[in-house]
């Protein structure tokens, strides 16, 4: 990362890979600070609506964009001569999108990762892709408690800037700040970004909870329990505990879980109320990034020899192996436990 681009994020160019709901949220707030803002997505109908109208019907319809955002029809237009490139596209794009981009940036453009998920194909977290495919450009992630409905009604929401360079965490933190956008730094990368995708498993979870109609009890339950085998599997791969614990741990796991805005969740209520997983996919319109990371993450846990119950439940049910009734008597029939086994061990 250059020097000048540290001390100068205010006046930074962003470029914006993936104009989704969230995509969208952070380029407005960007451009509401006066960062020069260029956004580029694979949908080129999409992009076409957003040049006419200056709002995105498709993804956070009634938020009427900044007229400074400049959209743009080619990854080359939007990423060269940009100071930072900031990732909005699903995990599973992610490696083609960076592809198509490292060939036009300029050399140690940081990147900054705002998107969930672990790559199904490969089993590896964005920041593995990054360092193996853009080793010569510094990696961030930003994650947290974050719905872009709220933060582009300028709703407080506070997340996290995690980098290994403490230099580029600050900078990404001056980056996003606002009076209504409070960023955190933390060096614990694959931490922030565990906790980030996995949460979106156990919002499934609490969805399918919800359409089942069961109560708060079972909520919390599975929230609570969720947030122990995420941690599990975090620390088996080289995480800090603590981090499970923070923003992008049980703050983005609560409002997953509970918001009307969460897709994962809204797609396990539909599952829950006996609709076929593909179905209940295809109802919320927008990508359910928990159904591939459930996939992903029991993989991990299976290779790992690590226990994780609830994530194994939600790649029977969303895989159609296992009705939801079935995986719940099977989950409150486990063996015996202590609650912090594997603290005492």
């Amino acid at each position: 990362m250059t020097q000048n681009t540290i001390g100068n994020t205010y006046g930074a160019t962003a470029a914006i890979i993936g104009a989704g709901s969230w995509g969208t949220a952070l380029a407005n707030l960007l451009a509401n600070k006066g960062v020069g803002v260029r956004v580029y997505d694979a949908d080129a109908a999409l992009l076409s609506q957003l040049q006419k109208d200056y709002e995105n019907k498709k993804y956070l319809p009634g938020l009427t964009l900044n007229r400074a955002i400049e959209i743009k029809e080619t990854t080359e237009a939007a990423v060269s001569g940009a100071d930072f490139v900031i990732t909005a596209v699903p995990a599973q794009h992610f490696r083609a999108a960076l592809g198509a981009a490292l060939p036009h940036m300029k050399p140690n453009t940081p990147i900054v990762n705002v998107a969930k998920g672990i790559e199904v194909k490969s089993l590896q977290t964005i920041s593995a892709i990054a360092n193996a495919d853009a080793k010569d450009h510094p990696y961030a992630a930003l994650s947290g408690p974050s719905h872009a409905e709220e933060v582009a009604l300028g709703v407080p929401t506070t997340v996290v800037a995690a980098s290994k360079d403490s230099q580029l965490a600050e900078a990404v933190q001056d980056l996003f700040m606002t009076s209504a956008f409070r960023v955190y730094t933390n060096e614990d990368v694959l931490g922030v970004e565990l906790g980030g995708a996995l949460k979106n498993i156990i919002a499934l979870g609490a969805g399918i909870s919800d359409g089942m109609k069961y109560g708060d009890n079972t909520k919390a339950a599975l929230m609570t329990r969720g947030i122990a085998e995420m941690a599990r599997l975090g620390v088996r791969m080289g995480a800090q505990r603590e981090t499970f614990f923070g923003l992008s741990g049980i703050g983005d796991l609560i409002v997953t879980c509970t918001s009307i805005h969460s897709r994962n969740r809204r797609c396990g209520v539909l599952i829950g109320e006996d609709v076929p997983p593909d179905e209940a996919r295809a109802r919320v319109g927008m990508v359910v990034e928990g159904i591939p990371t459930a996939e992903a993450a029991g993989a991990l846990a299976k290779n790992l020899k690590v226990d994780m119950p609830i994530t194994e439940a939600i790649c029977r049910i969303v895989s159609g192996d296992t009705k939801p009734a079935e995986a719940l008597l099977s989950l409150m029939g486990r063996p015996k436990k202590h609650e912090h086994e594997e603290i005492l061990s």
